[in-house]
């Protein structure tokens, strides 16, 4: 008994602190000793029904809000309640009915609910009825907040709203606002953290840290926290949360449906069984449950298993939404497109309000000005311009990748593979992540379905997409070989192996950055690898897991063999754990990660040995690399410093000091420097490398031999070195070497083939290797992209036509003239076809007129 409590005269602020720090059991002594002496106290009957709620008292609670109801009949706050209640009990068609009574109640005597909780209340009734949520809240919730600004009721309703409908940044700033003045509220805190959750793990860990500390029973954080937990692989943690939220709520069906979750991607059918029944013993019919297990089946990319789910929660209740939003994403996902598209359309048609439904029905839009490329292994789905430009080169890029890796892995594709390629980045965000934010993603794999950015989204930066769509499709054959049951470190490690492996220069490749990473002991686990993706110190700590997972899986092929890692997706998708097949195909995990460990030390020890890589500082400790250089350094002394500076000879000050001498124009001073450079360390890649330095000096210099040859070394090791691939083209063309101007158009478009300058040159080249048909399609695709001269292109291409379609070389020389009317080759090339092909006599004339060209086409058959 709380007799201290009483004999101080608890009010009804005590109990809502009790609750407020996760004392349960005291609120609700606290409102069953007050309610002896007052059961009419509205207040009271709240906090014990939500006292048994958060313990998971559910036929208490049951009961005690049916008895609260008699006893305050007009109540409208203890009928929200009442939603939870009954439905806790199996009882949903009471719970809808007591909601429904609330607007009724308020029709009859509004001025009866004016206070900030019964306005919150009646807000939340009236969505639930799908009242327009604009109107609610800034009709209802902005008026509760104003009449009672030291509540806090409302600010939480209008946060959970706009998480409700997936505007975070709304919802964020909500929280936020809201948390100044209450800054101990444990709701507040987790609402903030949701707002985070996608988008920013840290301040996700950060609010549910400070929602914690406010309220250490607050069974929604310590959910969410499960839950990402999960999303790292760290089942052994995520049941660690899971048991906290036990220790007071044994019946709470979000754990024992997390609990089936794990079990589930444990392949523990048993374990998962008896969670799930847990899970719905209080509600034999709620759909929270198979939605949530399906949502985070989804998240494990088991999109299949996610989507019947899905149509479970929907059979147990036919209208609910976030059921149906997540089925629709998820036949996307699977390649559904038909039915996924129609019930975007359906989610969108019932609430407008839902960011994410609202985009994808808008790109819905957007793409019905893409076109369709197939054959019998792939479709692929292009803006109708880019397809026109590059979409044979994707096709023909996916076939090569098909050939190899398929093979390789001894996968046979039963179904066609789906590519989407999109020309503005927002929308590859809304196609994969139903949010137009695309957080540094160039391309994803969801199994069957490739979603990628195109070249024209990533012209801010070089980006090799022919590297991202082999890395893709290898992510198709893993996936789909271990039926998307794999951790995503090994799903990651081998597609950027892979990549390596297609191109030396291609993927992920060890840097200074990783090295020192490796050598400074920032390692993670294998065990761990999985959870580097989600939390990230710095968009270098992703890259860099991006390439320790590729490390790992380099080491395992060298070390067990490609029959070891063979048998180990064969053992995935049998529903074996990584552990336990690494053990069995390869080494224990723990002998994996420290033999792993001592190959990536010795790999990172080799890269530039010879070369020193402390930063060095000036005298004192001040400043940074490259503040070696004392601007009135003799060039003696200058060419000395590196070797000074380093104790040996620094990388790092060796290329500082190079640069500042390519900056003054010292060429010959920088000449050794960078010679050195590369030869100590050849694999440097970037703007940043040695590489375009060397070939500015021996430019400067005269040296068009040297020149030539260190451009060679800079194509050969970087995959995305447009400068180099066009000085290597101008080069080529002006020697007549076509092999080398073809190479380097090749590479050039690969990384960007939405410019003219690789098709003019490659157009050249096969014409003088006597492949007309490929300068025909070359200047043909030049002129799609608005070249500086067309009437030239036109001509040229008129000469390549004169032999096997006269007709279309007459309609390009004319279109040649049109622009250029004195061009006198186009004018003599013209009468060289008339007079082959002289115009027919009247008698011969075609009796219909000649179609005219179609508006915004150079060339029309």
């Amino acid at each position: 008994m709380m007799g201290g409590w009483r004999g101080e005269g608890a009010t009804v602020a005590d109990g809502r602190k009790a609750l407020a720090t996760g004392e349960y059991g005291k609120a609700v002594e606290l409102a069953e000793d007050e309610l002896e002496d007052n059961a009419r106290d509205e207040g009271w009957h709240r906090v014990r029904v939500e006292g048994l709620l958060a313990q998971g008292k559910y036929p208490e609670a049951d009961a005690a809000c049916s008895n609260a109801l008699v006893r305050v009949p007009r109540s409208v706050t203890l009928r929200w309640l009442a939603r939870d209640a009954f439905s806790m009990n199996g009882r949903p068609r009471q719970a809808r009915e007591a909601v429904a009574e609330i607007p009724q109640l308020v029709s009859r005597s509004p001025w009866a609910y004016r206070e900030a909780a019964d306005l919150v209340v009646v807000g939340r009734a009236l969505l639930a009825a799908g009242a327009d949520p604009k109107e609610v809240l800034e009709r209802i919730y902005a008026v509760a907040k104003k009449g009672a600004p030291d509540q806090r009721e409302a600010p939480l309703a209008a946060g959970e709203l706009a998480l409700d409908k997936g505007d975070f940044a709304l919802a964020a700033k909500q929280f936020d606002e809201a948390l100044k003045r209450f800054p101990d509220d444990a709701d507040l805190h987790y609402g903030r953290a949701r707002a985070f959750a996608d988008s920013d793990r840290k301040v996700m860990g950060e609010a549910l840290e400070a929602a914690l500390k406010a309220n250490p029973k607050h069974a929604p954080s310590w959910l969410l926290l499960a839950d990402h937990r999960i999303d790292a692989e760290d089942y052994d943690g995520a049941r660690e949360a899971l048991k906290e939220v036990r220790g007071f709520n044994p019946a709470h069906p979000e754990v024992w449906a997390y609990e089936a979750v794990i079990a589930h991607l444990r392949s523990d059918q048993e374990a998962e069984e008896q969670a799930r029944r847990k899970a719905l013993e209080p509600w034999p019919t709620n759909p929270r449950v198979p939605h949530l297990m399906g949502q985070k089946l989804s998240q494990k990319y088991r999109f299949a298993e996610g989507a019947e789910l899905q149509r479970e929660a929907l059979r147990f209740e036919a209208g609910y939404l976030p059921a149906k939003a997540q089925l629709a994403s998820d036949l996307l996902r699977l390649g559904e497109d038909a039915s996924g598209w129609e019930m975007v359309q359906e989610v969108h048609a019932a609430d407008g309000y839902d960011v994410a439904a609202y985009n994808l029905a808008t790109l819905f839009d957007t793409m019905k000005a893409f076109v369709t490329l197939t054959n019998a292994h792939f479709t692929v789905r292009m803006h109708a311009r880019e397809s026109a430009i590059y979409g044979e080169r994707v096709m023909a890029l996916l076939e090569r990748a098909r050939l190899a890796l398929a093979t390789k892995y001894g996968l046979e594709l039963t179904q066609t593979t789906i590519v989407e390629i999109f020309p503005e980045s927002k929308d590859f965000g809304v196609r994969t992540f139903g949010m137009p934010d695309n957080p540094g993603y160039l391309g994803v794999c969801f199994g069957r379905v490739i979603t990628a950015n195109s070249p024209a989204s990533t012209r801010n930066k070089s980006v090799n997409w022919e590297a991202v769509l082999w890395h893709e499709f290898c992510h198709v054959v893993t996936l789909q070989l271990t039926a998307n049951r794999m951790p995503r470190w090994l799903s990651e490690g081998i597609s950027v192996y892979e990549e390596r492996l297609a191109d030396p220069a291609w993927g992920e490749q060890l840097n200074p950055s990783h090295r020192e990473m490796i050598l400074e002991g920032e390692l993670t686990p294998v065990s761990k690898l999985s959870a580097a993706f989600l939390t990230p110190k710095t968009p270098q700590h992703l890259q860099f897991a991006y390439y320790q997972s590729s490390l790992v899986v380099e080491y395992l092929v060298a070390k067990y063999g490609l029959e070891s890692l063979r048998a180990v997706l064969k053992d995935l998708r049998e529903g074996v754990f990584i552990n336990d097949t690494l053990g069995k195909r390869a080494v224990a995990m723990e002998d994996l990660e420290q033999g792993f460990a001592a190959f990536a030390r010795e790999k990172a020890l080799a890269m530039g040995r010879g070369l020193t890589w402390d930063r060095p500082k000036r005298p004192g400790g001040r400043g940074r690399a490259g503040d070696e250089e004392e601007a009135g350094a003799t060039p003696g002394v200058r060419a000395a410093l590196p070797e000074v500076l380093g104790g040996g000879t620094n990388y790092w000050a060796l290329m500082n000091t190079a640069r500042r001498h390519v900056m003054a124009g010292r060429w010959d001073d920088a000449l050794p420097l960078l010679q050195q450079s590369l030869a100590i360390y050849p694999e440097q890649t970037g703007a940043e490398s040695a590489h375009p330095l060397l070939v500015q000096v021996h430019r400067r210099r005269g040296d068009a031999t040297s020149e030539r040859q260190a451009l060679e070394r800079w194509a050969a090791m970087d995959a995305e070195a447009v400068d180099a691939y066009a000085r290597l083209m101008e080069l080529g063309a002006a020697a007549a070497e076509w092999g080398m101007v073809t190479t380097n158009a090749e590479r050039y478009l690969a990384v960007d083939p939405l410019v003219a300058l690789p098709y003019r040159y490659l157009s050249q080249a096969r014409e003088a290797g006597g492949d007309r048909r490929g300068a025909v399609a070359a200047s043909r695709t030049l002129l799609r992209l608005d070249p500086a001269n067309p009437s030239e292109v036109h001509y040229r291409l008129a000469q390549l036509l004169v032999r096997d379609d006269p007709a279309g070389a007459k309609r390009h020389v004319l279109q040649a003239l049109a622009d250029v009317p004195r061009h006198r080759a186009a004018l003599a090339l013209l009468r060289e076809l008339a007079s082959k092909n002289p115009p027919p006599t009247p008698a011969e004339s075609p009796a219909s007129p000649v179609p005219a060209r179609e508006p915004g086409r150079s060339d029309v058959r």
